[in-house]
């Protein structure tokens, strides 16, 4: 009978874990580099683009989110965790052997997910007021040297 409940325990606590995963987090900084437009506000520039460049940039390839590793390690340091002291000092350590091995777990299985290079392209604009400025983004969108460019938000795109 102790088993049963060591059992439900476990699943009851790596469910809280799995359920925690869907609140809604701020997201994370765009790691490709691509310069996304900021809803909040309208900057809008134009100018004329003087040299394109092909560059490459390292991106993250899928961070974020609870996995596999996540739940094996809450599930191993739940059972680990449980074979401490007896009572509500057993419970106490079946949660936190359960908080722990899922961070372990997360931890590692975002160090797995590995980092990727990725091409990119740099514009350099000569805005309208004379000045320079330079641009990043994942893809060229038909944009060569020498057409005007409208620049929202740090967007670029040909008019």
């Amino acid at each position: 009978m102790t088993i049963q409940k060591n059992a439900q325990r476990i699943i009851g606590i790596t469910a809280l874990f799995i359920v925690s995963g869907c609140a809604n987090y701020p997201a994370p900084a765009n790691p490709s580099g691509t310069v996304l437009p900021q809803a909040t506000t309208v900057n809008t520039q134009f100018g004329v683009v003087q040299s394109i460049d092909l560059v490459q940039q390292q991106a993250a390839s899928g961070i974020g989110g609870f996995g596999v590793g996540t739940i094996a390690g809450a599930v191993i340091g739940g059972v680990l965790g449980n074979q401490v002291g007896g009572g509500s000092g057993q419970t106490a350590a079946t949660i936190l052997g359960a908080a722990g091995g899922a961070y372990a777990g997360n931890t590692l299985e975002k160090n797995n997910q590995g980092i990727q290079t990725v091409n990119a392209y740099k514009f350099t604009v000569r805005l309208n007021n004379g000045s320079y400025q330079t641009y990043t983004q994942t893809s060229t969108t038909d944009i060569r040297v020498g057409d005007r460019v409208q620049i929202d938000n740090g967007m670029l795109r040909r008019y």
